[in-house]
């Protein structure tokens, strides 16, 4: 049944998903100001769910996060374009914190929406120079460290050890992680403590960066297309030679279904290495004071560990894209905002994963690893949940909205079951039964003549939707209401 099938079986994310399709609405509601305009409409463009994400953080360090994001995809694009010499890309790399101080700067290269990115690069660089100096001092330093490191990397056609593995992500991601505390503390919501304390804000920026290398063994572009490692020229793959050496002579031999159960092992293994960062990014979320801060950064990190439980022991990861749920990923967005939020969903998780890594055949050479790196994070999560309490916590206008819902779906299941409009003795009740029979008339008929006008007046009679099937309208009205009230069960579980 696809996306339908989808809600039928998860009721419980039908108003998630309503909230978070109306914030990405609200999300390309462009500024007035055609310059920070065109950032955020390129943003929505290269990156939905960011440009939702950032929504909620406020101004001005939403711009200044907008922007930076920004340049460090215009660094990433002069990196992953294949067609540009190393001789003209390393200098670029290397210079390119000097380029977002030129007006006027822009460049000719890139795939599918990096190339207007590119084309128009000077519209940011404008936005960049309007920003407060403390924010273009963190920007320009981050670019500069981050070019130099992909700089290093750009001769190299792998990652051979786990060492460069790490030191890649720390380039490409954890210098992300970096940037973004600095900002941070740089407009005063956090301290500066997270200005200072690198190590942390990396291991945060390694966890997203290993579950994206993981999950992209099919690398995709973001244009909708998906290349063939084999292609050539070749996509740029960081699965450490070290760890897929094990297991295969060259990478490529993982997409012969033949060769799954080595395919599968190396995977197991990759996400085994990428759990030892989840004690580090927990104690990095329980230093933030900041709400809005707090989610932002929560919700990717959760995101990355749902996505890792899907990816450990499957072998879908060499066939397709594997993501978790829209719907999921709505709930995740909607419902998370303490401390508590983030041990429950980290331990929905993890459990998920422990359940997988205790089925794995003992033949697998880091099965014992990976339920210890399991075990691991699930005792500082469990422990963590013990100190904070884990009760998930509502605000008040959460509780009357999810109230208002529930009594809004009652009022559809009442008319939509013609509920409304019975009589008040057996014979008018019989006769309005009988003239909508229940899921099988072909259209909506005039309630009967007995039917009560009090109930009529209260809510209506009739469809509400146009509808041709009365059973439709009904089943609609049954799931919405379903939904609803698992949801209010779900938030006091």
């Amino acid at each position: 049944m696809g996306k339908l099938g989808e809600l039928l079986a998860h009721p419980e994310e039908i108003i998630p998903l309503a909230k978070m399709f109306y914030a990405s609405k609200q999300a390309c509601k462009l500024p007035l100001d055609p310059k920070l305009a065109f950032c955020y409409d390129i943003l929505n463009t290269v990156s939905r769910s960011f440009a939702v994400v950032i929504q909620q953080l406020p101004n001005p360090l939403r711009d200044a996060i907008c922007v930076f994001y920004l340049v460090l995809r215009g660094l990433d694009t002069v990196e992953d374009d294949m067609a540009i010499p190393n001789d003209k890309k390393i200098p670029d790399l290397l210079k390119f914190h000097e380029y977002i101080y030129q007006p006027g700067f822009n460049m000719q290269c890139g795939y599918g929406h990096y190339v207007r990115l590119m084309r128009e690069f000077g519209t940011v660089v404008d936005v960049f120079l309007s920003l407060d100096a403390r924010f273009q001092s963190v920007i320009a330093d981050i670019t500069r460290r981050m070019g130099a490191g992909m700089a290093e990397f750009v001769e190299r056609e792998d990652c051979e050890t786990r060492e460069q593995y790490d030191l890649y992500c720390h380039y490409v991601a954890g210098l992300v992680g970096i940037g973004l505390s600095q900002l941070f503390a740089s407009s005063g919501l956090e301290s500066d403590y997270f200005a200072k304390n690198e190590d942390l804000s990396n291991h945060m920026g390694l966890f997203l960066q290993k579950t994206n290398i993981i999950r992209d063994y099919l690398v995709g572009r973001g244009d909708g297309e998906t290349e063939d490692i084999t292609e050539e020229p070749a996509p740029r793959m960081f699965w450490p030679r070290e760890v897929w050496g094990r297991y295969a002579s060259s990478l490529d031999e993982f997409k012969d279904p033949a060769n799954r159960t080595a395919a599968i092992h190396c995977l197991n293994d990759l996400v085994t290495d990428a759990l030892r960062h989840v004690p580090h990014c927990v104690a990095f979320l329980q230093q933030l004071r900041d709400p809005d801060v707090f989610r932002f950064c929560a919700i990717p990190q959760i995101m990355a560990a749902g996505t890792l439980s899907l990816c450990y022991n499957n072998g879908g990861v060499f066939e397709g894209a594997v993501k978790l749920r829209r719907g999921e990923t709505a709930r995740v967005f909607d419902e998370l905002r303490t401390m508590a939020d983030v041990h429950a969903w980290f331990g929905r998780y993890l459990r998920l994963l422990r359940r997988k890594a205790l089925s794995v055949a003992s033949h697998d050479p880091t099965a014992k690893e990976a339920r210890a790196a399991v075990d691991s994070c699930l005792k500082i999560v469990d422990e963590g949940s013990a100190e904070v309490g884990d009760a998930a916590t509502l605000t008040t206008s959460e509780r009357l909205g999810g109230m208002l819902a529930l009594m809004l779906a009652g009022a559809f299941f009442y008319r939509a079951w013609g509920m409304g409009v019975g009589s008040a003795g057996a014979l008018g009740a019989a006769a309005a039964r009988r003239a909508v029979p229940p899921l099988a008339a072909p259209k909506f008929q005039r309630p009967h003549p007995l039917a009560n006008p009090a109930g009529a007046a209260l809510l209506g009679s009739g469809p509400l939707l146009p509808l041709t099937d009365a059973g439709l309208e009904r089943y609609l009205s049954l799931v919405m209401l379903a939904a609803c009230v698992v949801r209010v069960i779900a938030v006091r579980a």
